[in-house]
């Protein structure tokens, strides 16, 4: 007989299948919905990307003291601390554009004064 799977485990199996809706319905979603959700999803003090840049933080903070029991192999908290820096970095990069989001998102699609202007893909980035 097989143990039922611990409530976190539970949650984190929840959680990934809450994410697989979202992004189905994101694929689905008229284009200023679709930004709103992006916008959400994005956003630093509570969005989906801050939340897992945390998870993997803590996760590297255990990975280490795990580490340093022998338990793991400190290439384990190494890669989890460069995921949590990365995550970090990324959400940083996309945070320039979360007043764009926003405004675009909180557009009504109806009351557009004019269509959008396509424009090049290809663009030099100043850092």
């Amino acid at each position: 007989m097989s143990h039922p799977a611990p409530y976190p485990v539970r949650l984190a199996d929840e959680i990934a299948r809450q994410l697989g809706l979202l992004t189905d319905h994101l694929a689905q979603l008229p284009p200023h919905e679709a930004v709103q959700v992006i916008a959400h999803v994005l956003d630093l003090e509570d969005g989906l990307l801050d939340g897992v840049t945390g998870l993997v933080s803590v996760s590297s903070t255990f990975a280490k003291a795990q580490a340093e029991r022998g338990v793991l192999p400190a290439e384990v908290w190494l890669a989890l601390g460069r995921a949590a820096n990365d995550l970090d970095a990324i959400g940083g990069d996309l945070d320039e554009h979360r007043a764009t989001l926003r405004r675009v998102g909180a557009q009504p699609a109806a009351t557009a004064a004019k269509p959008p202007v396509p424009a090049p893909l290809v663009i030099r980035r100043h850092r």
